[in-house]
């Protein structure tokens, strides 16, 4: 039953989509702040991103989020990009502004919000590794950047993956799964090693080669990407996350995720998923949109304690 409210209309676009988290978190957004927008799915045709979106704009849309596999196919249909969406190759957020629409990418923001914001990481003067080469990495490394760190390695295991990306960035270092090293005080996993258990995907980054992924998870195919796995974990050295600070930038509403579990039963100090920067990236959305930053700590509390 309608109340009456004329409500301006935005949508996540993606292929799957329907499980996404995203209508959920806009609402909490919109009550919080008194917005009256209404946020609802919308799947395109695999081919068809241009199309569905251009009909959801000239119906009166007011902004998309981008999920896989179409966060390319909108950096190429947007008008304009803000620098992290230039940067990554990657949009999540479509803002139309006049005759143009700008495409922009909140990954890295959500990332860098909730490791210093939420959970209180030191990133500045930290020695950060990153795992993975793909869209998720790409997305987030230009807010990564920002925040400090004294360094980041860029570990893939291909490795001309991993130095085609770090060639984008200044300052960065690439090299094999092999060759990483030890002694990181925060290590991020951007792969979809955690496909291989039940997690959900953070940023807009809602896949499912089994379930959902973070960051622009199309990017991440089994053969490019991963290195032969044992229960959906990367094959990595049980040293490189001792005593580290291990983020996973997918999400379990219900357990740990693959990664998690197995940074923990491997010596990591603490281990965080991703759903709080599916939130912040979220709210950055939010704000871009409705020029009101939300609140996001009563969200992540609710969807904590939601059933999977």
């Amino acid at each position: 039953m309608s109340d009456g409210i004329a409500r301006d209309q935005y949508a996540v676009i993606g292929n799957p989509v329907a499980h996404s988290l995203s209508p959920r978190i806009h609402a909490m957004f919109a009550a919080e702040t008194a917005q009256a927008i209404s946020y609802g799915t919308l799947t395109a045709p695999l081919d068809g991103f241009a199309a569905a979106a251009g009909e959801f704009f000239d119906g009166g849309g007011r902004g998309l989020n981008v999920t896989v596999p179409f966060k390319q196919d909108a950096w190429r249909w947007v008008t304009r990009h803000d620098a992290a969406a230039a940067a990554s190759g990657a949009v999540n957020t479509i803002v139309p502004e006049d005759d143009a629409f700008r495409g922009c990418n909140t990954d890295g923001i959500g990332l860098v919000r909730d490791l210093s914001e939420n959970l209180g990481w030191t990133l500045a003067g930290a020695r950060v590794l990153l795992l993975g080469a793909g869209g998720a990495a790409r997305g987030v490394l230009p807010a990564l950047r920002e925040a400090g760190p004294a360094e980041i390695t860029l570990a893939n295991r291909t490795e001309s993956r991993a130095l085609e990306v770090a060639a984008r960035f200044d300052g960065l270092r690439a090299c094999s799964l092999a060759d990483m090293g030890e002694g990181w005080d925060i290590v991020l996993n951007a792969t979809s090693a955690s496909m291989g258990g039940p997690a959900l995907g953070a940023g807009t980054v809602e896949t499912t080669e089994t379930k959902e992924g973070a960051g622009d998870l199309s990017q991440f195919s089994r053969s490019e990407n991963l290195p032969e796995r044992a229960e959906g974990v990367l094959a990595l050295p049980n040293t490189c996350v001792a005593g580290a600070a291990c983020y996973d930038l997918f999400y379990n509403l219900g357990a740990p995720t693959p990664f998690c579990a197995w940074a923990d039963q491997h010596g990591a100090r603490v281990c965080a998923d991703g759903l709080g920067m599916l939130i912040e990236q979220a709210a950055e959305a939010f704000r871009l949109w409705r020029g009101v930053p939300p609140a996001t700590r009563k969200v992540r509390e609710a969807l904590r304690k939601a059933d999977p």
